[in-house]
């Protein structure tokens, strides 16, 4: 069987630098789809590539639908067999306050680059393993990076836990549709991970673990949710989709 490739949308920092790693040292080519090549994308490549995979940087905003048949056909010059779409490139509001003074710029960005865009680039990418033959033993995913905020309501972020929720419902209709063809679907909801995205609110979130908000009382890495990538991808839970695996260090556990 071909070596796996997989792409992993907003991979060259954060989480998606972590999946990228992480599916590297479990044996997958790697395809990254980000804004621009920058130090961290090349960070990302020399990791891949030390780990003893072929790891290929495309430039390219996902939330642009016609880029998508390039981005596919691009990480199908890597070495090996496509795999696996991993849905991780997402924003945060433009602003954080109340939702009754949401703009509709923020509104439509959060839809266009969390919700629209992994919509279509899912759809491509399983059209496109639909036509190749089945049979050889690969093992073919989609991942969608969600949030906790896909259930867990964020009044200062209407939007994002809007396209979260939507990304929800979006994993549960594709893993419907494909799984006769053995393509499965997966979300993951990473929970209050230490990130560029969630720098910002560092002070809240430090009190929320220091009262004991989270079971698992400390900030989640990104390695956390590469790792839960990895045993998806890899054909850890064969008989399992459309299912929805907290990232979260139990914080979605309601506690009364």
């Amino acid at each position: 069987m071909a070596d796996p490739i997989a792409i992993v949308t907003g991979g060259r920092r954060g989480i998606g630098r972590a999946i990228a790693e992480e599916l590297a040292r479990g044996g997958f080519h790697i395809a990254i789809v980000d804004l621009a090549r920058d130090d961290g994308a090349e960070a990302v490549e020399a990791a891949v590539e030390a780990a003893g995979r072929s790891c290929l940087f495309i430039a390219a905003d996902v939330s642009d639908i016609a880029s998508h048949g390039s981005i596919i056909a691009q990480a199908q010059t890597l070495p090996g067999k496509l795999c696996t779409l991993v849905n991780n490139a997402g924003v945060s509001s433009v602003v954080r306050g109340d939702m009754l003074e949401l703009s509709p710029e923020s509104f439509d960005r959060a839809i266009n680059v969390n919700l629209r865009a992994s919509f279509f680039l899912s759809q491509r990418f399983a059209k496109t393993l639909l036509a190749q033959p089945q049979g050889d033993g690969a093992f073919r995913s989609i991942v969608n990076i969600t949030s906790i905020n896909a259930e867990i309501l964020g009044l200062n972020r209407a939007d994002y836990c809007i396209s979260k929720a939507g990304m929800s419902m979006m994993t549960r209709l594709f893993a419907a549709r494909l799984a006769e063809a053995g393509i499965l679907v997966y979300e993951i909801r990473p929970g209050v991970i230490r990130t560029d995205m969630t720098a910002p609110s560092t002070k809240r979130y430090d009190e929320v673990l220091a009262s004991g908000g989270v079971p698992i009382a400390r900030w989640g890495l990104p390695g956390d949710v590469g790792s839960a990538v990895a045993l998806l991808a890899r054909g850890s839970l064969p008989f399992t989709t459309g299912s929805a695996i907290e990232v979260d260090g139990g914080l979605h556990m309601h506690r009364f």
